[in-house]
């Protein structure tokens, strides 16, 4: 084998001690094999930090191994890398580890060659293949999740951009997964980092406030352990009383999503009371309740109805005589086994019958995922689905008779229907929610009785619903539902949208050349025939939202087709009427474009239009390509400056963040208007989380006017954000 460096000898070392201890002779020496393969297919390979690459899978292997998870699992993450960036092939893994192994390794390698539109179409079939192999093997995706937090450990070398992808990513994709795996220690550990990298300032302020009452606090949660262990000991035998602290992620979310104060958060402390049986859980609540005062609201029972991810305790928020909240969560062994480990733990503690039973319980929503994503074209809707359905926060409503219903966070009535029976949905004309009629539109909140009117006499859901609904379930429903009606009437809503998009976004073609951009795009969403691909967007199945971007890139492709030659201008320059000075063109129109609004003092590029002049953008607007020369028609970006001579002044578009309040508005403009600033209009809408967005668009003379009015604004009582908008 080829001489190894110091730091790879010292960390395979430290982990092969470690398999000797846990596993047996013969898979040991497996894990060493692999190790050997790994090592030597990635010998002369690092990684961003400088190390040598093999470091990487050993430290992916040792987080399974700290999870309780077989050989195998860590055979296939020695080895999860060496297919995607090495010459080894999976048959070459399978023939030498088993079909397992090389299953597992196909499982977790990324789709990095498969040609694809764009990097949300590569990132959602990389999600869909993890999934399908997930459904065969859950341990795909904890092993991806292994390799996922050791990049997020080592997420400090890679660039900024970089940096904040990842964390994203992390916070929307894989987080939730690992939340609904049950995997605690994974879950809070990525969300942590992910904030760390997203939010800073937020992390920091947080991890400083936790910091400052450390002594305090580890005295206070020991005092109180005390107490509760001296009261519990009189009751319930053998029980174990632990301290816990809420993560970061945990209070930002709080903080930040609720907006309270980090005094406002009543969990932020937590006692842990793991008993023998569920009888022992209840009568420790008792003791609990007795001894301190329960917050009113604050108590949750998961005991008898567990979270989607099996997790069962029970949670009270108390408040002692010194006055500072704390949470007690309540459970027994196998429940905090569950808790901590999640789907790991049919690994790590080798469950009989019972378990494998409950294990193939959590498995099914893979299976639901897949199955309700089949009745979509759009490949990112999986990914969406992830966002929005495997959320941490669950809210829990009851039918009529009683029966729990888990949503996620958001959900309407319609998802409560459509996740009675689908029949439900489609008959659905109304709704109750205790007992009072609400509109088709309301938020189910925990703890309401939801009764769904239905009717033999409708003609099923509206279209509208799509936009309303908060589950893929409930949307994969009625997509099916107007999928199974008529095609030709689904086909004229097709057309009648795709055209109204095409005079929306001003593309414009004879009737030849609008057949063969739509054929080209249908082609590319593998339909065959156009009718299927106008039938998939008027049942929903396609979102001209999200195929827009491709429809402009065949449409830039053909525009260049029929005008090859290169645009030819005299070498002259001029300043315009908006104050810009385009590079070779005399007396030319000039606009500032809506998308980005430039002002004085804004670094900007000018796009020669069709008939229209020259469009002014931004450098950094979302519609110049970067780099330039990548455009379907680079010729037609030209430089553009501005006129040190302005004596013109120029809208700017704000977007405000703000507290929901009376004053508000009032305190905005007025503060405007002490500046002299005029107000051309001013919109406000409401977000979920109870804050306002204001839109207010202002006359400014430069780009230093505008900062300074920005400045201003974000100093109010009650704005937390000021940026620029697009008009």
């Amino acid at each position: 084998m080829t001489e190894i460096s110091m730091e790879e000898k010292r960390a395979y070392e430290s982990f092969i001690s470690k398999v000797r201890e846990n596993y047996s002779k013969e898979d040991a020496d497996l894990i060493d094999l692999a190790y050997r393969k790994a090592s030597a297919a990635h010998i002369g390979q690092t990684r961003e930090s400088g190390e040598p690459y093999i470091i990487h899978p050993i430290a992916v292997a040792e987080i399974l191994m700290g999870l309780g998870m077989d050989a195998q699992s860590l055979i296939a993450a020695l080895l999860h890398d060496v297919v995607e960036d090495t010459d080894v092939c999976i048959d070459e893994i399978g023939c030498g580890f088993g079909s397992d192994v090389a299953a597992l390794v196909d499982g977790v390698t990324k789709l990095n060659k498969v040609p694809l539109a764009s990097k949300e179409e590569a990132q959602a079939e990389n999600i869909r293949k993890m999934l399908l192999a997930m459904s065969e093997d859950i341990r795909v995706i904890i092993i991806k999740l292994a390799d996922r937090l050791h990049n997020m450990r080592t997420l400090s070398f890679v660039s900024e951009q970089k940096r904040r992808d990842k964390a994203l990513e992390t916070l929307e994709i894989y987080a939730p997964i690992a939340h609904r795996l049950g995997i605690r220690p994974i879950k809070e550990e990525l969300e942590d980092i992910a904030i760390s990298y997203l939010d800073p300032i937020a992390y920091n302020d947080i991890k400083e406030s936790l910091e400052a009452q450390s002594k305090s606090r580890n005295e206070f949660l020991e005092k109180i352990k005390a107490r509760i262990g001296e009261r519990i000991s009189e009751i319930v035998k053998g029980a174990k009383i632990e301290g816990r602290i809420k993560s970061v992620h945990g209070i930002y979310r709080k903080m930040y999503m609720q907006n309270r104060t980090f005094d406002e958060i009543y969990d932020i402390y937590a006692v842990r009371i793991i008993v023998n049986t569920v009888i022992d859980c209840y009568n420790c609540l008792g003791v609990i309740h007795d001894m301190f005062r329960p917050i009113p609201g604050r108590f949750k029972d998961y005991i008898s109805t567990p979270k989607p991810n099996m997790y069962q305790s029970l949670h009270t928020t108390v408040i002692g005589k010194e006055g500072i909240p704390f949470e007690v969560q309540i459970r027994t062994w196998e429940m905090h086994r569950t808790a901590e480990y999640g789907i790991a733990a049919h690994w790590k503690y080798k469950l009989g019958l019972k378990g494998k039973q409950q294990f193939e319980e959590r498995l099914a929503w893979i299976r639901q995922l897949l199955e309700l994503q089949k009745d979509s074209e759009d490949v990112e809707d999986i990914v969406r689905t992830i966002k929005t359905d495997l959320v941490p926060e669950e809210v829990y409503v009851l039918t009529p008779k009683g029966d729990v219903i888990s949503l996620p966070q958001g959900a309407t009535v319609i998802d409560f229907a459509y996740a009675i029976h689908s029949a439900v949905g489609n008959r659905m004309i109304g709704a109750k929610v205790d007992g009072r009629i609400v509109p088709i539109t309301h938020v189910v909140k925990t703890g309401e009785i939801i009764e769904i009117l239905t009717s033999n006499q409708t003609k099923g859901p509206s279209r509208d619903w799509l936009k309303i609904v908060k589950t893929s379930e409930a949307r994969s429903k009625i997509r099916q539902w107007f999928k199974k009606q008529n095609r030709e009437e689904n086909i004229e809503v097709g057309k009648s949208e795709l055209e109204r998009e095409f005079r929306r976004s001003n593309i414009r073609l004879e009737e030849e050349g609008m057949n063969e951009l739509i054929q080209k795009i249908a082609e590319r969403y593998n339909f065959q025939d156009i009718q299927d691909f106008y039938a998939a967007i008027g049942y929903g199945g396609v979102s001209i939202s999200r195929i827009l971007p491709q429809i402009k890139e065949e449409y830039n492709k053909l525009i260049k087709a029929q005008s090859p030659t290169p645009v030819k201008l005299k070498m002259k320059s001029a300043a315009s009427s908006e104050g810009v000075i385009v590079e070779g063109i005399e007396n030319c129109l000039v606009k500032l474009s809506k998308c980005c609004n430039p002002i004085p003092g804004d670094d900007i590029i000018g796009f020669i239009t069709r008939g229209h002049g020259v469009s002014v953008h931004k450098r950094d607007c979302s519609n110049v390509p970067y780099p330039i020369e990548s455009a379907p028609e680079p010729d037609r970006w030209i430089p553009v400056r501005w006129d040190s001579d302005i004596k013109e002044d120029f809208n700017a578009a704000l977007l405000i963040t703000c507290l929901a309040s009376v004053s508000i508005m009032a305190d905005i403009s007025g503060a405007l208007a002490n500046m002299h600033v005029m107000i051309h209009s001013l919109n406000t809408r409401e977000t979920k989380d109870g804050r306002y967005l204001v839109t207010v668009t202002v006359t400014v003379k430069s780009l230093e006017h505008l900062r300074s009015v920005m400045s201003r604004l974000d100093k109010i009582n009650g704005v937390f954000n000021v940026e620029r908008s697009g008009l």
